[in-house]
């Protein structure tokens, strides 16, 4: 009986050595089978979650492009409309241009007809001195020294006032010898002459003056006309063999 229970306990380590070197063996086969199925799963899994997502995915990008689609004929329209307001602004601007233009165009033409007009008017009133100066210079016959200086000092006022009148761009009319002229020339005598064609202005009692294109005053002047017949020529024209 002693010798039979070294035996036993040899047999069932030998026994235990063998199931442990099975399962050494067996493990690392487990393992690596486990490995590959857990990544075959893991891929599977991705692949049905790629092909569950798609379709979820493509609806949400139409829906974008048909807002973007919207949102850029919007901003055509909107472009358009803006094109067309800033068209409309510009003609506009031009003819309140065109407007401003015309308004000070004819605003410095009035000015400058008012200033005209306020010239004339101011010479005109000045004009009736002038001939007073003139008739003085005509009639006056200075006697001594005295009345010489008098004459030459009143004289000089009087040139002075006629250089101020030609600065201003007044001239004298001189009719004497031309055709008579109603826009020029008032005819307050007549005369029956042979000397001069008929219509001359052949005297001029007040003096006439223009400012630029602008009669000022008319001449008062003595027209020339064709004599009268006497009875003996109109019977010599009546009776022309006799």
């Amino acid at each position: 009986m002693a010798e039979e229970i070294p035996f036993t306990e040899t047999k069932n380590q030998q026994i235990n050595e063998n199931i442990q070197d099975v399962q050494a063996a067996v493990e690392p086969n487990v393992n690596l089978d486990s490995s590959p199925k857990v990544e075959n799963n893991k891929e599977v899994s991705e692949d049905n979650t790629s092909q569950e997502t798609e379709p979820q995915n493509f609806e949400p990008m139409s829906q974008e492009i048909v807002l973007l689609k919207e949102a850029y004929e919007s901003l055509q329209t909107q472009l358009e409309t803006t094109q067309f307001q800033l068209e409309e602004k510009d003609s506009q601007y031009k003819r309140l241009g065109a407007d401003f233009d015309n308004f000070r165009k004819r605003t410095e033409k009035e000015k400058e007809e008012l200033d005209t007009q306020v010239k004339c008017a101011t010479i005109i009133e000045i004009l009736p001195v002038i001939d007073n100066f003139e008739r003085a210079r005509s009639q006056i016959k200075p006697a001594n020294d005295g009345e010489m200086a008098i004459h030459k000092s009143y004289q000089n006022v009087y040139k002075q006032m006629v250089e101020s009148l030609k600065k201003l761009g007044v001239s004298r009319m001189r009719p004497e010898g031309e055709e008579f002229d109603p826009n020029l020339h008032e005819a307050v005598m007549r005369e029956a002459t042979t000397e001069h064609p008929e219509g001359t202005v052949i005297e001029e009692f007040v003096r006439g003056y223009i400012l630029g294109d602008r009669v000022l005053r008319h001449a008062m002047v003595k027209v020339a006309t064709a004599p009268e017949s006497t009875d003996t020529e109109v019977e010599n024209q009546s009776d022309p063999e006799s």
